[in-house]
């Protein structure tokens, strides 16, 4: 479980394919107080630490992951954004974020907004997976790339998110520009919300 507020951009060192699956290694500041096991979300990608150096640690990422995220695309050099998952025992300050991606994102636009930023992200929109919680609403959550945002003009296959100059400066929303893919994880208290409606219907 993560709470979308971004700890550290990880530098990817290392790529490499093995049948289906994508070993990652990466560079980031607390690579030191790693332990194997451990879940770390990249990009809002869950994902575990199968292996570490001293500088580096190392995760893997499967096909449906593969086919589901944006990790497929990174290239050595990239930024990502990377959480350790939540600790039980402090505040929440960003949302209940589960590091399961549910699809990818297109940004359309990046407009300057008096120093801060608004993002238009559009996806693919499937009625069936609407019905089933997979939509964004205005002054919702979502989570892009990791990152807990709040929606704002929302339709049926797109949102806007207003980012700050400190998320601007401290993510990878810096690298993002027109045509950039990102991942999107919908807010799960919506999709239990449209769950129980199924149910009860």
């Amino acid at each position: 479980m993560f709470s979308g507020i971004v700890e550290d951009t990880a530098v990817v060192v290392k790529l490499e394919k093995e049948q289906e699956n994508l070993h990652l290694t990466l560079k980031c500041s607390f690579v030191g107080e790693l332990k194997i096991d451990q879940s770390v979300a990249h990009n809002g990608v869950c994902l575990t630490v199968v292996s570490k150096t001293a500088d580096t640690y190392t995760v893997t990422a499967i096909k449906e992951t593969l086919e589901r995220s944006n990790l497929g695309l990174l290239k050595v050099g990239d930024k990502v954004n990377v959480e350790r998952s939540m600790l039980m025992n402090g505040r929440l300050d960003g949302h209940i974020v589960q590091g399961h991606v549910d699809q990818t994102a297109v940004c359309r636009k990046v407009e300057a907004a008096d120093g801060s930023h608004y993002f238009t992200f559009e996806y693919q929109f499937d009625k069936e997976m609407a019905r089933r919680g997979y939509f964004t609403v205005d002054k919702g959550s979502v989570t892009v790339n990791g990152v807990s945002l709040t929606v704002c003009n929302p339709t049926e296959n797109s949102f806007q998110v207003a980012i700050i100059p400190y998320t601007l400066e401290h993510t990878n929303f810096c690298d993002i520009k027109a045509g950039t893919v990102v991942n999107l994880e919908f807010d799960i208290i919506g999709k239990y919300i449209s769950r129980m409606n199924e149910i009860a219907r």
